[in-house]
């Protein structure tokens, strides 16, 4: 289950002796105690080390790692985890396979949390030790303790003081002290010196362990124990960056001499030189004053008359050939010979001038040339290959390093004293490139590396010296921005946009490959003619993710341009306008298309004279939006607040589009409840356009459809349109308008399917809530009316849903944002109505009855354990049924027992609360829309009711077409004081701005259906100031799942502004939150 492998240790550490180690605490079984809390997939245990730490490692739900702390001191020294982790996370994987985890729950285990944290608080008043280390050479290097609380006492076996400390065990120094590591600490620097030593006697133990370990001399040699050159760089290492103060040292035994409060520093040893030339003698000699003794065999650290020094890396690669001189008389004279005397001063002089002060006499400094270094490289090119000559010049003295039987030397003999150090720098420039040496030359022959030096390394190199090239490797050329040019213009012909990409010199089919290059993300795309095309130059960069962002792939070229959708052309003006691409040109009919698109209200319309004078503001531009859009055959969402009129604004624009062009009928889709609604809204507001309702039974509408040429608009609905598709397959509509069209947001329902298969001119979406679920209702609905502009839904998923949802991915959030945004009208009433009178919103929150109480409590422990063994035996996705079904059951429990239970007669706390809103409400004159997701609710209210002797109305699924119809005219006339209306029946496509309250009885998972239900009161037409109530039960899941709405509407709000549905999108854990006691 737990997803625990060797690429994640590697990954999680910063260093691989780190991996090592944690593997060494695992199998020498130092975690102890290891816990598993299954309610928030989380382990904690304790790891021994010098002391005992705390580890805690967190998963998610699928048993991936999510993170890991430790209490150890370098947990939080660097970036990677600690061996105790490693070691905690091995023991996790070692007992996952077994299938033995002790599991506990956070509840149960609180008093071992509490003793726990108390432990790791007594670490803090512990007697702190004293410790004293005496660092000891003797053929080899010891380590010696002493250690106590006033009187220091010397540790006599290591090996047992060690062993000790690993179980917790006291250890006797006498009748005046005893150590215990239960009541004594160690300071942190004492406790690392600690902790290296632990680690030497438990790599000891896994080698012992060993079937094919040869047994040797242990390390641990009664009092003393032996450091290895690695673990005496780590201990010295320790001393000097973790000493308390600076003026603390440590004591040094060496060869029995004792040095005192000796410290560790980094610098050069004292070291000197001496050169005489003496007539053809040359004499060389090394001094330096008392001790020098190298204390590891790479020379890294000395120990001096200063003290202990650690000595840098080149300098310690210069000083090693005198290694061997530092045991010998420091005062006797090494002769060279004749022969060698050159070459000593121009290789071996240099050097030494960096190790330490040189002294010469006069005849040698007459002898020796001091011209500076002058550095020459000549490079060529040679099939697939590039060479390079490099030269070292000293005035007439020219030296080739990769070739010593070349060269010039000047004629009067004198010795160049060469500048070792800028030749190692001019060296390395070639080693760091991969460049290879054969027959005295170098050369390169690997593409990348070829691309790297001319592209990135050159200026570096001319920094070095002077550099020449032949004519060849000139042609190597590196494109820059101003070989590229670009433009993006309108087809008129084709109705698309044609983008034009040329690279000065370079053929189609290359471009297509220099494309294909830049979608697989590499560096450069070189051409035939061995010339670079660098593709991380940002200008390329931002093209390849134009190009990938709108779907473009090789293939689309065609005579060096790309045929695109010219739907997205106002996203590519945003891109281009954000990027900078200035080499990217833009016709004057691709710029007046974007300006047009863009600024829909400078474009003026003409409005049809039977409108003038009926809209409003806002409607007009609504009106100017849709034709703007389907002057360029694009289509788009009108997702105005609910009330603001949008099938006004879309009426307006079928009358014009009708005395502009005549021609085919318009069609528009609506949910069954709304036909009618939208043939008498034709006939109060432009009874010019003959329409006819596509309703009644198959043969009369098979009639009807045969019949539609003679009229300008055609409504159904979706489940007719679901049955009747194949009869609509031979017509042409001059637009296609869904209603709610919020019914297709499921992609691969009946209804999205129907209306997609419709032929239309132009297509049109109406809805005020675009989403409520997930992006893909929104892709769906794109789908209707721009088909592959928001490309496949797989890709669209990939590219927006997963990171946006999944990752909160601000910058893919965006970009939607920006794609979206010219084809979505979205207008709040707030914004736009304002005169609308105040809409208040308030939550009411009431306790359950007693009776009601303990019926919520007794049900919600026994779902709760069901629905654990539930997941447990099928998993979470595959139990969605039964929590859905148990989470309706607790939130009939909240409105009333009686929902579910025939023989229940403890009231309802929420009933009660009603009744007394009514009263009041009623005494102040208003009236009111009561609105419930369970008709069953409904029915148990009626009777309250018609006891209080109310009027009222009555509404829900089960309500004819026609008799709706009449309820809502009767109401908006006076009729009834209240009207009770199931919510999914009435909450759409209902005027009943008669009522100024609007109470929602139970929360609904959506608050868009909410809103949506509320603003059947709220709407245009209203008059007074509307008053929202929604009914919540105190500490019940009611209360949590207004909660959660609340904490969730952030995401989808920055895409469109409309409500989302909590339940599909919420994790495990969050759903199982909703099943603790909270009454």
């Amino acid at each position: 289950m737990f997803q625990i492998d060797q690429n994640l240790l590697i990954d999680i550490v910063e260093e691989p002796k780190t991996l090592h180690r944690g593997v060494e605490y695992f199998t020498n079984d130092r975690v102890k105690s290891l816990r598993f809390y299954k309610d928030t997939m989380t382990f904690v245990a304790n790891v021994k080390g010098a002391y005992l730490y705390e580890v805690e490692v967190d998963f998610d739900f699928q048993g991936k790692f999510m993170d890991a702390n430790c209490t150890c001191p370098a947990y939080g020294e660097y970036w990677g985890y600690c061996k105790h982790i490693v070691a905690v996370l091995l023991k996790i994987k070692e007992k996952d396979r077994l299938g033995n985890f002790q599991v506990k729950h956070r509840e149960e285990n609180q008093a071992k949390v509490i003793l726990e944290y108390f432990r790791i608080q007594q670490d803090k008043h512990r007697v702190p030790l004293q410790m004293e280390v005496t660092y000891e050479v003797e053929g080899a290097s010891y380590i010696t303790l002493r250690i106590g609380e006033d009187r220091l006492y010397v540790v006599r076996s290591m090996k047992e003081f060690i062993e000790k400390i690993h179980r917790n065990e006291k250890i006797s120094f006498g009748k005046n002290f005893i150590f215990d590591p239960l009541i004594h600490r160690f300071r942190k620097r004492d406790e690392k010196i600690i902790e290296l030593i632990e680690e030497l006697y438990e790599h000891e133990k896994t080698l012992e362990r060993n079937f094919y370990y040869k047994k040797r001399e242990s390390l641990f040699k009664g009092k003393r124990v032996e450091l290895t050159d690695k673990a005496l760089k780590r201990f010295l290492g320790l001393l000097q960056s973790q000493a308390p103060t600076s003026e603390e040292g440590i004591k040094v035994k060496i060869f029995n001499n004792e040095y005192n409060n000796i410290k560790i520093y980094e610098g050069q040893i004292p070291l000197s030189f001496h050169l005489d030339q003496q007539e053809e003698n040359m004499f060389f000699k090394m001094e330096y004053e008392g001790p020098l003794i190298p204390l590891v065999k790479d020379g890294e650290y000395f120990f001096t008359k200063d003290g202990i020094c650690r000595i840098g890396e080149e300098i310690r690669r210069d000083l090693l050939p005198f290694y061997q001189m530092l045991g010998d008389n420091p005062s006797s004279k090494i002769p060279i010979d004749k022969e060698e005397q050159e070459a000593f001063l121009s290789e071996v002089y240099p050097v030494i001038k960096g190790l330490g002060r040189v002294e010469t006499n006069k005849k040698l400094d007459e002898r020796i040339n001091t011209a500076p270094l002058k550095i020459e490289v000549y490079f060529d090119r040679s099939d697939n290959k590039i060479t390079a000559d490099v030269r070292f010049l000293y005035g007439t003295t020219t030296i080739y390093p990769f070739n010593p039987n070349e060269g010039e030397k000047e004629k009067s003999n004198r010795v160049v004293l060469r500048d070792i150090q800028g030749e190692r720098r001019a060296l390395s420039f070639f080693e760091n490139r991969d460049f290879k040496v054969k027959n005295n030359k170098i050369y390169l022959d690997n593409e990348d590396s070829i691309y790297a030096l001319v592209y990135e390394d050159l200026e570096e190199l001319q920094k070095l010296g002077e550099v020449y090239y032949s004519e060849d490797f000139k042609a190597i050329e590196i494109k820059r921005v101003s070989s590229f040019q670009g433009a993006f213009r309108l087809n008129l012909e084709e109705n698309l946009l044609e983008f034009h990409f040329d690279i000065e010199d370079v053929e189609e089919d290359e471009l297509r490959e220099v494309f294909k290059s830049l979608r697989q993300k590499k560096k450069y795309y070189r051409l035939k003619n061995g010339s670079f095309i660098p593709l991380e130059e940002k200008a390329l960069m931002d093209i390849g993710e134009l190009m990938d962002r709108l779907d473009i792939v090789e293939k689309d070229f065609h005579n060096k341009a790309i045929k695109i959708p010219k739907s997205k052309a106002l996203y590519i003006d945003d891109i281009i306008n954000e990027k900078g691409l200035d080499f990217v040109k833009r016709h004057k009919d691709f710029k007046r298309f974007v300006e047009n698109v863009k600024e829909y209200q400078e474009v003026q319309y003409p409005l049809p004279e039977t409108l003038k004078g009926i809209l409003r503001n806002y409607q007009l531009q609504g009106f100017q939006w849709l034709k703007s859009l389907s002057q360029y055959g694009l289509g788009g969402i009108l997702a105005d607040d609910m009330g603001l009129g949008k099938t006004l604004q879309v009426l307006t624009y079928l009358v014009s589009e009708g005395e502009e062009k005549g021609g085919a009928p318009s069609l528009v889709i609506a949910p069954t409840s709304l036909v009618y609604n939208w043939v008498a809204e034709i006939e109060k507001f432009t009874p010019q356009l003959k329409a006819i309702a596509i309703v009644g039974s198959k043969s009369e509408r098979v009639e009807k459809i045969e019949a539609l040429h003679g009229y300008d608009v055609v409504v159904t609905s979706y489940p007719l349109m679901r049955r009747d598709g194949e009869l609509y397959e031979q017509y042409s509509f001059r637009c296609c308008i869904l209603d709610e069209a919020q019914h297709i947001k499921n992609p691969f329902s009946q209804n999205a399917k129907a209306v997609k298969d419709i032929k239309a001119e132009y297509y049109f979406a109406l809805t005020g809530t675009p989403i409520e679920n997930s992006l893909t209702e929104l892709w769906s609905i794109f789908d209707f009316v721009m088909p592959g502009y928001l490309s496949s839904h797989h890709r669209f998923k990939n590219r927006f849903e997963k990171p946006i949802v999944g990752e909160n991915d601000k910058a893919a959030l965006r970009d939607l944002g920006r794609m979206i945004r010219p084809f979505i009208l979205r207008r709040m009433k707030k914004d736009v109505l304002l005169d609308l009178p105040e809409k208040i919103e308030s939550k009411i929150i009431g306790d359950l009855t007693t009776e009601q109480k303990k019926l919520y409590v007794a049900y919600l422990k026994k779902i709760k354990g069901e629905l654990q063994e539930e997941i447990k035996e099928n998993g979470f996705e595959k139990s969605q049924i039964k929590i859905l079904a148990a989470l309706t059951r607790l939130r009939q429990i909240c409105c009333h027992p009686a929902l579910f239970m025939e023989d229940y007669r403890g009231g309802s706390g929420k009933l009660e609360i009603l009744q007394e809103i009514i009263e009041d409400t009623l005494k102040g004159g208003h009236r009111m829309l009561l609105f419930s997701q369970f008709t069953s609710m409904l029915k148990i209210i009626r009777p309250v009711l018609e006891e209080l002797g109310i009027d009222y109305h009555y509404l829900d699924g089960a309500t004819p077409m026609e008799e709706r119809g009449y309820l809502v005219k009767s109401f908006n006339e006076g009729k009834g004081k209240i009207f009770l209306i199931s919510l999914k029946a009435g909450g759409t496509g209902l005027n009943l701005t008669g009522a100024d309250t609007v109470i929602h009885f139970d929360p609904w998972w959506n608050p868009a259906i909410e809103d949506q239900a509320s603003d059947r009161a709220y709407r245009m037409g209203q008059k007074n100031k509307v008053h929202v109530m929604k009914l919540i039960t105190k500490g019940t899941i009611e209360e949590k799942i207004f909660k959660l709405q609340e904490k969730k509407k952030e995401m989808i709000n920055a895409v469109i502004q409309p409500g989302e549905t909590l339940l599909n999108k919420m994790s495990q854990k969050e759903l199982m939150e909703l099943f603790e006691i909270s009454v």
